[in-house]
């Protein structure tokens, strides 16, 4: 670069310069474009502050070209397959969810399974999530906390990092948490395309996360079109139910009550109950019957559908006992057994599950998974339209659970627990519930 000039007599934006100064400002012009060039964060002079430089090169660290917000595309976590009934899959599949985020990782699509036969592994009918749930809409709805990937995904295959999960009373909730900081820090690590964390079904993982965070990952669950169609059907039949003497009780509001009286939950309850020294667990067909009917504010004529096990379906006792104005029905009556029929037990659970969970009041029992799962959705929906409780009369999408006693020996009203530090409520049963969201 030249920069001489002839300055003997020169005139710069109409200012006559002297030899002298012509040179000062061609010093001054080099040392600008030095500074420009070699000196770009320097602060005072213009250009960009330390601070901002030091802000800039957080960011850049933390977004990766192949990530999304934060989460990795270019890196995957495995989980076994999952098992157990429906709603402890969702939780397995939210806990993988937030494993893989706290590892920075894209969880690879997970293989559910289709039957409840979770002791013989080889009987688990293997269901791949997509089947079952929308894989773009999940990673539309949780994009930047959470991210699927698929197997086509993956470069190489071959070469995986293995994490095996700890088991036994020794194995502590620190013990695993230090393990997992362990898999994000450690350098051999990141050298891995895929992580792999071999061991039991993600349901029984330790827990490490608060209850917001599990909502959150459950809130993209959506199913695909075409469980979500026989849904409608379902609850159209049940909208379109008739009363006893033929009259239609169409544009009635309708109730949802999950009906836990099968003999191997009373065996379960009873034994439950006798080990937490908790007695507000089992409840017989009587007392679920009477505590619906004494729900303060419920309109009659209203429609009761009864979520029962398909054991209950030929049993009429169940039908009958119901308060004046309350008519019951259940999938033999409403003629819809045949759309469960033709799906194994997760995608039956599943439509039952749409079924309540759209009802304009739901029952359920405090110690059950399903029924936590669906108070847990009701509640999201009524903190997104401003309600934070239920307390009140008159409230949208109120929930109750009848095996705890409540206001005028009706069910107790019910919703999430929004503040937990974690799913252990949720998971296995409370009986502290209240209508608050805190």
């Amino acid at each position: 670069m030249d920069f001489s000039l002839n300055c003997k007599s020169s005139r710069l934006f109409g200012f006559h310069l002297t030899s002298l100064a012509c040179k000062c400002l061609v010093l001054v012009a080099i040392f600008l474009v030095f500074r420009t060039v070699c000196m770009p964060s320097i602060s005072g002079y213009g250009g960009v502050s330390v601070e901002e430089t030091k802000i800039d090169l957080i960011q850049s660290q933390s977004l990766d070209l192949d990530s999304d917000y934060g989460i990795r595309r270019d890196k995957f976590l495995q989980v076994p397959q999952i098992a157990w009934g429906l709603n402890n899959q969702k939780i397995a599949f939210a806990r993988a969810c937030l494993t893989a985020r706290l590892l920075n990782r894209t969880l690879l699509m997970p293989s559910l399974s289709a039957s409840l036969f979770y002791k013989e592994i080889d009987l688990l009918q293997p269901i791949s999530f997509d089947k079952v749930f929308q894989f773009e809409k999940f990673n539309s709805l949780c994009k930047g906390f959470v991210q699927l990937g698929r197997y086509l995904d993956v470069s190489n295959r071959s070469r995986v990092f293995e994490v095996h999960k700890g088991s036994g009373r020794r194995w502590t909730i620190e013990r695993d948490l230090d393990q997992l900081r362990e898999a994000r820090e450690k350098p051999l690590t990141d050298e891995f395309e895929v992580v792999r964390i071999v061991g039991k079904n993600p349901f029984l993982w330790h827990d490490h996360w608060p209850v917001k965070d599990y909502a959150r990952v459950l809130e993209c669950l959506v199913l695909v079109d075409e469980f979500t169609k026989e849904a409608d059907k379902v609850v159209s039949r049940i909208r379109e139910g008739m009363d006893s003497d033929g009259s239609s009780l169409k544009q009635v509001p309708y109730v949802a009550v999950h009906m836990r009286i099968e003999i191997d939950w009373m065996i379960h309850c009873k034994k439950l109950e006798q080990r937490s020294k908790i007695s507000e667990i089992c409840s017989s067909k009587e007392e679920i019957m009477e505590r619906v009917g004494n729900i303060e504010g419920l309109k009659t004529p209203s429609i009761v559908y009864l979520a029962v096990a398909d054991k209950l379906l030929g049993n009429s006792s169940i039908l009958s006992g119901w308060k004046e104005g309350l008519v019951p029905f259940e999938k033999k009556k409403l003629g819809v057994d045949g759309i469960y029929k033709k799906y194994p037990y997760l995608i039956q659970s599943a439509i039952d599950y749409e079924v309540c969970l759209r009802a304009d009041v739901f029952v359920g029992n405090s110690f059950s998974t399903f029924s936590s799962l669906i108070v847990l959705e009701r509640t999201q929906k009524m903190i997104r339209t401003g309600m934070a409780n239920s307390c009140g009369r008159n409230v949208m999408w109120p929930s109750y659970a009848y095996n705890i006693l409540g206001e005028s020996n009706g069910p107790k009203r019910w919703m999430t627990n929004m503040s937990d530090s974690s799913l252990q409520a949720i998971s296995y049963g409370s009986n502290a519930i209240s209508c608050s969201t805190s």
